[in-house]
């Protein structure tokens, strides 16, 4: 059965490990084939698909789907593959004109109306000592994993580039979760085990930098509230342990960021916090993609995180779709109900606006 898998798999695609790094795989069509033929071989056997992922930890590059851009409906047809349930965006938090008007399973990143998303500001300084890109926190900023102010969290999210920017530029960064929990210190892995962070909805005053701030707490309703989420995930796939966490705008600096640690900007909690990010986010740990128009990057939100990087987006356009896949978020969250959804028949953003799209705190990926 493996053999003849295998040999269906290379008659659709070829996949090659990313270079340099210990995690992630490239995949391209086959000359001739079409990606609707290859969508009809994976729903029939999404192992030929799911195995190259999830061996290669999580992170796939899928080059070339130009196909797409003209029929949006075949990145939900792909997103299905990678789980029970791809999100319908308009039952989210998430303003109506982020979604695409015809397929509400498309999340709309870009600086051009009616989305407006401005890419997040250059580290200072822009290079690192070496000449390279920044991707260390806190000289990176902006790392986070998917939605995480919410339970149950997503499993896996799908990126797509309709536009991207020239090269050098507008860099989405990976950082690999199994990889840099399996390298902590024994004592550290103990410690965090049993500790969760708390993740809050962007935009209600208790960033980081809001809280540094002295910005008041935005009331938030009770589908809106800060979701604790386990510091260390155990992957319902393939088994392995991962680092879970972000920094600075999705993590709750007001009561956390770590749940039973000294709360606020300066306590035991934020001094844990820096430290699991400072070392999640090393240059081993992480891959740099430069867009190409028409990848797809498929990245698995339990055991990665990632993060945005600067464009000159008064001379480029840029526009991206995102799709959300969720249905097996591990036993952690077994039986839950989403977090989300107003019991009371509430609106999702009543009393928030448009405040949890603050650029300020977090912009597109």
């Amino acid at each position: 059965m493996a053999a003849s898998t295998d040999t269906k798999r290379q008659e659709l695609i070829t996949c090659e490990r990313l270079d340099g790094i210990g995690f992630g795989v490239s995949a391209r069509l086959q000359t001739g084939q079409t990606l609707g033929h290859a969508l009809a071989e994976f729903r029939s056997c999404p192992e030929l698909l799911l195995d190259v992922f999830y061996e290669a930890g999580g992170l796939m590059v899928f080059e070339g789907l130009e196909s797409i851009v003209e029929a949006p409906h075949e990145l939900v047809e792909i997103s299905s593959l990678f789980g029970s349930e791809v999100e319908n965006y308009e039952q989210t938090l998430t303003p109506k004109h982020m979604i695409h008007e015809q397929i509400p399973q498309i999340l709309l990143l870009s600086n051009l109306p009616p989305c407006e998303r401005k890419p997040p500001p250059q580290p200072q300084p822009a290079r690192t000592a070496t000449g390279d890109l920044p991707v260390q926190f806190p000289h990176r900023r902006g790392w986070h994993t998917d939605q995480s102010f919410r339970r149950p969290p997503p499993d896996i999210s799908l990126f797509y580039a309709v536009e991207p920017v020239p090269r050098g530029q507008g860099q989405t960064l990976f950082a690999d979760g199994v990889s840099a929990y399996e390298a902590l210190p024994e004592a550290t892995r103990n410690r965090i085990e049993p500790l969760n962070g708390l993740h809050a909805l962007l935009g209600t005053g208790r960033s980081e930098q809001a809280v540094r701030a002295g910005e008041p707490v935005t009331p938030v309703e009770d589908h809106q509230r800060s979701q604790p989420q386990p510091l260390v995930r155990k992957h319902p796939v393939t088994g392995k342990s991962a680092l879970y966490s972000c920094e600075s705008g999705q993590m709750d600096w007001h009561d956390g960021p770590i749940v039973g640690l000294q709360p606020g900007v300066v306590g035991d909690g934020a001094a844990l916090l820096y430290e699991l990010m400072t070392h999640y986010t090393q240059p081993a740990f992480t891959y740099v993609h430069e867009w190409r128009r028409h990848d797809l990057v498929i990245y698995d939100n339990r055991c990665l995180i990632h993060a945005a990087t600067w464009y000159d987006s008064d001379r480029h356009a840029r526009l991206m779709w995102r799709t959300t896949v969720g249905g097996n978020p591990g036993g952690e969250y077994q039986g839950e109900e989403k977090s989300w959804i107003p019991r009371d028949g509430a609106e999702l953003l009543h009393g928030l606006g448009e405040a949890r799209w603050d650029p300020a705190e977090k912009t597109s990926v």
